[in-house]
This record gives structure tokens, sequence and C-alpha cells, in this order.
């Protein structure tokens, strides 16, 4: 059916993306809704443009070598706007080239549909999408059917007795979106499921079988794709036409990155909703109970066995949850005696990456008795831009400088403990430090660091904000630290901004490097680590006393 609304005399047609499948419905509604069109959003996620700008250049580097490989059977779609380029793909489909790179698709205007892809590769019998990601398409194991990067046009591959798939939704329905387009345009391959994807390590293809029943229910990927497709088209039409909204707001994690929250907040602030203290699928099942508001939530008795059990707290939790954020409270005691792992000598250790590319800095602040060290705060940096060899050199000085720290204590018969805040950033970047440098000067062994990370010397302080608080507003050190009577020197400190920073600390961009960017982000840091210490004594002490007990409001 023609997608095609009439608004105010002028005919439109409603084309969508690939990304809509993947996408919040309320998204779709506000993307459609012409008068949201002069609404103000959210600034751009500086950490989704970085990754946007790495995929980029992933993809660049995948289709050089390509192009390199194959030459004449080469063919790329210059950039453009979108009518030239997707004038220049129909008639690269129409000579048949074998293969077509950023391809723009003949919009199906009769389903509502538009997208580009990366690859096309021509089989006897049409053509076969291909993506290329920069995240992981396949975990050891065996299974999953691959080819090498060159034998992309050996489509559906084989057998693969060293990789199994890594589950990718998203991936999946974007290939099959575009099978959809080519379908539409009669270049499609009906003889295969078949669509690859080139992945992270940029040497191997794997390829998706969109036609087996690998989805919940025993569903394929292009049943999936077709009902979430029809979903949105209805959604986008109703905001389009001035419908009734099939999509409300809702909270969820996706939305800190939304560039739609600011309007969704706004909402669900002023109707008070339900998900603004439980998420997604909690929020879903209370709806479904008639629990919509922050205060029917606050109103219920936690032990009412008719009350839905929820999925990602207890109901008790979500119930206090409610009644803090009522009250204004950041923070409500779980329990009554709040206590926290102490040492006599104590280490915090904040890590600093840049995306994927490694960790530029790890820094330190050293507290407790004395251990013959210098105490207070300490940074081992890299300045050299990342990936670089020399993050070797500063993980090395790190680790050896914390086995000095750990053997320092021991010999005085002082326990020793070191702290962090939402250990799987550092535990990530310990591991992988390892496992790039081994056998590099300073590096320790993988095993070294797991027995580090297993050991009662490594606690994560996040563990224990989580387990004796419940937080109306998040976990994040940036929010409970000030309730300990906290501040960041910089009035802009969080992880996304640090980002901007670092290209500029680095000259990542081509330009001289920043000193004075430097300089912040070692103030930065820092102050992180100070913060947990700072929480934790808070934690420790009788102050702690003061935030509420959940019982009691």
């Amino acid at each position: 059916m023609r997608q095609v609304t009439k608004l105010a005399g002028v005919t439109t047609t409603v084309l969508l993306d690939a990304g809509v499948v993947s996408r919040c419905r309320r998204r779709v509604h506000l993307e459609h809704d012409p008068g949201m069109r002069d609404t103000e959003r959210g600034a751009p996620d500086p950490t989704a443009e970085l990754r946007k700008a790495d995929a980029a250049a992933h993809r660049r580097a995948v289709a050089d070598r390509l192009s390199a490989h194959f030459g004449a059977d080469w063919t790329e779609v210059p950039p453009g706007r979108s009518g030239e380029r997707e004038a220049a793909t129909v008639a690269a489909l129409a000579e048949g080239r074998p293969l077509i790179w950023g391809a723009q698709l003949p919009r199906d205007t009769e389903h509502g549909r538009r997208g580009a892809i990366d690859l096309l590769v021509r089989t006897r019998g049409g053509y076969v999408p291909v993506l290329v990601v920069r995240h992981k398409v396949h975990d050891p194991g065996q299974g999953a059917r691959t080819s090498p990067l060159f034998g992309v046009t050996d489509v559906g591959g084989a057998n693969d007795p060293a990789r199994k798939v890594r589950p990718q939704p998203r991936d999946q329905l974007r290939l099959a979106h575009t099978r959809a387009l080519l379908r539409a345009a009669g270049y499609a391959d009906e003889r295969t499921g078949h669509a690859g994807v080139i992945g992270l390590d940029g040497d191997t293809v794997v390829w998706h079988d969109l036609t087996a029943p690998t989805w919940p229910g025993s569903r394929t990927a292009l049943a999936e794709y077709e009902t979430r497709f029809a979903d949105r088209v209805a959604v986008a039409q109703a905001a389009a036409t001035g419908g009734e909204p099939l999509a409300r707001p809702s909270r969820i994690v996706e939305c800190k990155s939304c560039p739609w929250w600011p309007v969704c907040d706004a909402q669900l602030v002023a109707e008070r909703d339900v998900s603004l203290v439980v998420r997604g699928e909690d929020a879903a099942l209370l709806r479904t109970a008639g629990v919509e508001t922050v205060d029917a939530l606050a109103g219920i008795d936690p032990e009412d066995r008719d009350n839905p059990p929820l999925v990602g707290m207890p109901l008790g939790d979500a119930v206090g949850l409610a009644k803090a954020w009522l009250a204004d409270l950041t923070l409500v005691r779980r329990h009554r005696e709040v206590s926290v792992p102490r040492a006599d000598v104590e280490l915090d250790v904040d890590m600093e990456s840049f995306g994927d590319a490694g960790a530029y800095l790890w820094g330190t602040l050293l507290s407790g008795a004395d251990t013959g060290i210098a105490q207070g705060y300490r940074a081992f940096v890299s300045w050299d831009p990342l990936p670089t060899d020399d993050e070797a050199r500063s993980f090395a000085e790190f680790w050896s400088w914390l086995g000095a720290v750990r053997a320092a204590a021991a010999e005085r018969g002082l326990s020793f403990r070191a702290y962090c805040y939402n250990e799987l950033a550092e535990n990530r970047w310990l591991l992988a430090s390892a496992r790039r440098f081994t056998g590099r000067p300073g590096i320790p062994t993988r095993r070294q660091v797991q027995q580090f990370i297993a050991s009662d010397e490594w606690f994560d302080l996040f563990g224990s904000v989580r387990d004796h608080f419940l937080c109306s507003h998040g976990k994040g050190l940036k929010t409970i630290a000030p309730v300990a009577g906290f501040q960041w020197r910089d009035p802009e400190a969080g992880g996304e901004n640090s980002m901007r920073w670092y290209r500029d600390a680095v000259g990542l961009d081509g330009g001289e490097p920043d000193l004075a960017q430097r300089v912040r982000l070692l103030e930065y840091n820092e102050d992180d680590v100070r913060a947990t210490a700072v929480l934790r004594a808070w934690m420790s002490s009788d102050e702690v006393a003061g935030i509420p007990f959940v019982g009691d409001i």
C-alpha cells in the first residue's frame, strides 16, 4: 500500500530508513510530527558522534582494501545528494556491476522504504547486501557461516569450526530492510536468504540467513523486520497526518542519548509518569496493572499479591524509589545501617579511555597508613594519540607502581584495598591491556590481572551504593558524590565532554596538541578519584544517618 498522506493540501510520502525498526516508537512519532519541526532538541551525544566517526573510518578502511583487491569489478557510488546517489546506484545495478559500494537504493514509495547499504554483491540471481560495522560479529566457537574478506563474493560462505555468530539483531534488521528495497526494485536474489556483515576485525564476512527461524518464537529475521516496519510506518503515518498518536513517551535506557529527550522528559514530569522511576518492561507491567504515575506507585502495598512482580528490581524498591522521587530525595537508605569495607592503606583508581581505541590515563589517589610511598594523586598517562604503543608503557608503569604499593603494605603488616566506581570499565581495560601488550616489559599476564580483580583488594564502590541506597536520579558518581559534599572543579566535568577534551589534548583532528586540555583532563581525573574517597569516608561516617531511611518516608 502506498504510504501517502494529505497535510495542509500537500501530498507527502512517508519514507522510513532501516533505523526505525530498532528505534523508540515515540522518537519515530516525533520525527514525523510536523508540529515538532521547530522544537529545540538536545545537543548531539559526543560519545555517539565519536562512534559514528570511528565507524565511518572503519568502513573506509574496509572499502579501500576491497577496492584494491577487486580492481575493475569494484564500483563506488560517489558522494552527493540522495537523488544523485540513487541514480548512480540504479545505473550500476542495471549494468550488473559485480560489487557496488555505498549504494543508495531506489525508494520504495509503495511501502514507505528508503535506505542505503555499504556493499551490494552480485550473484547469478541478483544482489545480496553486506553491512560493514565497527563491533564484533562473531565469538570463539563454531557453527557460523563465514568467508574471508576477499571471499565476499562467495555468498553464504562455509561452516566455520572456530567461530560462532554473535547475535546482533540490529544488523540483521538493517540487512532485511535492504533486501526489501532490492526486492521492490527487482534486484534481490530470491534464491538465498543470506546477507553478510563485516565486523570489527575487518577480515571476515559473517553470513546471516534471514529466512532461518533464529529469532524468538522460531520467527525469521525477515518476519521480525516486516512486523516492526509495519508498526513504525503506522506510527509515522499517524504523526504525519495529525492522527491519534500511536506511541506515548516512556523512559528507557536510550533516552539519555536521544535528541528528543528534553521533549519527552518535560511531558513525563508533567504527567508524573511511572517510567521516571522504573523503566522499560517494568513500566509496561505497572501500566498494565493500572499503575501509571509515580504517585500511584508510591501508594501501593508491596506485599499485596495482586501487584505484578517486576523484572528489573523488587517491587518494594520500586515503591521506595517512587516515594524518594516525590520527596525530591536523591538518596534514601535501603537499610538503617550503612557500611563499606575499609583498609589501612587505601587507593582510589580511575581510568580514562577514548572509545575503543585504548586507555590513555590511569589516575590514582593513595591515602591511609604510611607505606614509604608518597601519598596523594598520581597519574600514569600517555599523550601519544591513541592507538599507540606508548599506552603499553603507561599501563606497565601503573601496574608496577600498584604492585609496589601492595607489597609495601604487606611488608608492614597493613591491610590494602583499591577502590573504583563501577568496575566494568576498569576491568575491561585491565584485562584488555594485559592481552594487547602481552610479553612487553612490565605488562602483567591476564591471570595476574584476573587474580587481582577477583581478590578482596579490589572493591567496586558502585556496588555498595547500589546495595545501601535507592537512588531516584541515578547511581552515577556525578550524581551521588555531591550528596556526600564533593564538587568537581570543572563545571563541565563528565565522560562525554572528556572525549572532546582528549581530541584537543593530543591534536587528534590535525591541530597542535592543546596543553591546557591536558591539564583539564588530569584535574578531572584527580577529582574523580577524590570523589570516590570522599564518598567512601562519608558512607563510613555518622553523617550518612542524615539520609532518610526508606521505611520512614
